[in-house]
């Protein structure tokens, strides 16, 4: 692929994809940012979710502490004074033909089971009740209604029974006893309020969840095409969808594929020209060369011609970049198998170690080219070469190992600039153009992975690329 379409791969696939596996991790983030949702999605529904639960906590809060709390102080109240009234009739007519009646009244109008034990005394440690920390609003707010309108010792049992609640105060000549419904004490608000408060909160996130998704697929969509873009595959049937901020994103990206597209195919049908307008002198030398006899000058011109052509080639190849070919499964362990076959009928010492079989999306040819090059270029140099292929998570590895004379690491990303060669450590008789190394990691890159040299264990240089599974 040409500089051009690497730019766009580079900055349309992002740094995530040209990491290492093995590369220093970034300094760890705060722990806030640890908690946080990645996800636009989740970031989202967090910043809809994080108020909802706020309002339902204020809203609780306000709920127990001024309404249930006011509503059972008034139940509460309404109880202690009916049982006040009863007490007060008793005193005043202490006959046991007009406490039977008292009863009766209140068993009908109150809705109170009073029963009177003559003789009887309570215990003296719930003559003075003491209510603990950990009591419930309606023990404390029965509690103090008693002790405000009847005002003698009294006994609260408020867990005894599961349908009522017993109270029992001491009068002078016994105890008396009062069976209270629950439905005196409680109020049914409580339970709606709840089941409104959760029910409507769970409509309201599960409307969220989907109105958030249909926003952030869009996003997800030009996220991929863009991905996909930079990897070099067509991106087919996309359109601006969503929002009018990532429509306008997503158009954005529509035109500047299409200048991309646009100024790849003006400099390839460019080249072309090149190629045939320089191919016919090249060809007309060759020919009046072949014309004259045997001489050093004649041949120093045949190698003249020669070069001129591997670097016409060199160059071309390097400037169209296998662009034409579409991506297809391809089998990285047979490639690399059919590669280090073909070498070996030279003579050449390749040792091929493939961990698994994998079958990952590639164009095969441009592959089969980068993969090529690195070998062939360390086998030019080294005696050994060692080859490796294996899966590491979610990315493809292989290195290329060689026993070489290596290459100084101060140097070692000016070699994949295009035409540069290391005169010094490398012998420029045996070499091409310059242009081997910059070819492969144009390839590499443009498959959304990336290649690095680095030491060899034996001594040598190691090429060690990586490509997304």
């Amino acid at each position: 692929m040409t500089q051009l379409t690497q730019t766009a791969a580079d900055t349309a696939a992002g740094p995530a994809d040209t990491a290492p596996p093995s590369s220093p991790q970034r300094t760890r983030a705060p722990l806030v940012k640890r908690i946080l949702p990645r996800t636009l999605l989740g970031r989202s529904l967090l910043i809809i979710l994080l108020p909802l639960v706020l309002l339902q906590v204020i809203s609780t809060w306000v709920f127990y502490d001024r309404h249930y709390d006011t509503t059972t102080k008034r139940l509460s109240q309404a109880i202690a004074g009916d049982i006040a009234t009863v007490i007060h009739m008793m005193v005043r007519n202490p006959g046991a033909v007009e406490r039977a009646q008292a009863f009766r009244i209140a068993r009908r109008a109150m809705w109170l089971e009073l029963s009177f034990e003559e003789g009887a005394r309570l215990p003296e440690a719930s003559s003075t009740r003491a209510i603990g920390p950990f009591a419930s609003i309606l023990d404390r707010k029965l509690t103090k209604a008693m002790e405000e309108f009847v005002g003698r010792p009294f006994l609260i049992d408020t867990v005894s029974y599961d349908k009522q609640v017993k109270i029992q105060v001491q009068l002078a000549d016994g105890v008396l006893t009062a069976m209270v419904p629950r439905q005196r004490l409680f109020s049914s608000t409580t339970y709606i309020f709840i089941m409104w408060m959760v029910g409507s909160s769970i409509i309201l996130f599960a409307v969220a969840v989907l109105f958030m998704r249909n926003q952030v697929r869009p996003i997800r969509r030009l996220a991929q095409a863009a991905e996909s873009f930079g990897k070099g595959h067509d991106v087919a049937g996309f359109k601006p969808e969503g929002a009018a901020e990532v429509r306008q994103a997503a158009a954005a990206f529509l035109q500047m594929r299409s200048r991309i597209k646009r100024q790849i195919d003006q400099r390839t049908e460019f080249l072309a020209g090149v190629s045939h307008d320089l191919r016919t002198p090249l060809t007309r030398m060759k020919l009046q060369l072949a014309m004259f006899g045997e001489t050093p000058e004649v041949a120093d011109l045949r190698a003249d011609v020669a070069e001129m052509e591997r670097m016409l080639d060199g160059y071309l190849a390097f400037a169209r970049g296998e662009g034409t070919e579409q991506p297809q499964p391809s089998d990285i362990g047979a490639l690399l198998r059919d590669i280090v076959a073909q070498m070996r009928r030279d003579g050449s010492a390749i040792d091929l170690h493939v961990e698994t079989e994998m079958t990952v999306p590639l164009r095969r040819e441009a592959m089969r080219r980068c993969l090529a090059n690195l070998i062939a270029n360390a086998r030019r140099y080294a005696r050994h070469v060692w080859v490796r292929a294996g899966q590491r998570g979610r990315t493809l590895e292989i290195i290329i190992d060689d026993d070489g004379p290596g290459i100084p690491a101060d140097k070692r990303e000016m070699v994949f600039r295009p035409f540069y060669r290391l005169d010094e450590s490398r012998n420029p008789e045996t070499g091409g153009v310059g242009l081997g190394l910059t070819i492969a990691r144009d390839v590499v890159r443009n498959h959304g992975g990336d290649l690095v040299l680095e030491d060899a264990p034996g001594g040598g240089l190691r090429a060690r690329l990586w490509l997304p599974v």
